[in-house]
């Protein structure tokens, strides 16, 4: 793990301690002009993109859909359905329950990097992080912003403790201080820490610099599975 990673990791000593979240209004304002130009922007740049994985998807596995919708935790416990690029099988949802057993991701979620689910096509997209796209669409609804804690899954909420659930006081992101510092090499506790950090600190300045810090993980990361 970088350095910089670790200072991320070694912000909150006592977790357990409420977070008091930054909410001002101009922020929040300006954060939401952001969201929707950035989504415009996006979805409008990468068109033809959408077009070719969504053909290469069909292609290799023609039972799915293109886009995968599941059931996520928003703002204040509010559920809503995240998109993403289908990466599995199209019945990747009831072969998950025996595969639990071989979860590599510490706590309340479930990675596993040699996913027997995942197609070929999910494997070149969840690397490059091309299979996270669509979110922008769920920006647009402001289901999600920019930048924001993960939005779990509701059966990982059902485990999480008082502290944990102190990531729900935010609007989730499709990017936030998780990603750009270890991603999946860290775990829920660690990740849980992260997001608090970004809860309390959060800012335009470290939206922007999280946005930044992206963009050089996907040219680079190894840790996306």
């Amino acid at each position: 793990m970088s350095n910089l990673a670790n200072q991320d990791v070694a912000f909150l000593d006592n977790q357990k301690a409420k977070v008091n979240v930054n909410d001002g209004k101009f922020y929040l304002l300006t954060k939401r002009m952001i969201d929707i130009m950035g989504a415009l922007f996006g979805i409008f740049f990468l068109s033809l993109l959408f077009i070719v994985i969504g053909i290469l998807i069909k292609i290799e596995d023609p039972k799915g859909k293109i886009l995968f919708s599941q059931k996520r935790v928003g703002l204040n416990g509010k559920e809503f359905k995240m998109y993403k690029f289908r990466s599995m099988v199209w019945n990747a949802e009831e072969k998950l329950a025996e595969l639990l057993k071989f979860n590599e991701v510490s706590g309340a979620m479930f990675k596993m990097k040699d996913d027997p689910r995942i197609t070929k096509v999910g494997k070149f997209i969840r690397r490059t992080s091309i299979d996270e796209l669509p979110q922008l669409f769920n920006v647009l609804k402001g289901d999600m912003s920019l930048v924001g804690p993960r939005p779990p899954l509701p059966r990982e909420v059902a485990e999480y403790s008082d502290s944990d659930k102190q990531r729900l006081l935010v609007t989730p992101g499709c990017t936030g201080l998780w990603q750009v510092s270890g991603r999946n090499s860290l775990g829920f506790e660690e990740m849980v820490e992260l997001d608090l950090k970004y809860i309390q600190k959060r800012s335009l300045f470290v939206d922007i610099s999280i946005i930044l810090r992206t963009v050089l993980v996907l040219l680079g990361s190894k840790n996306a599975f």
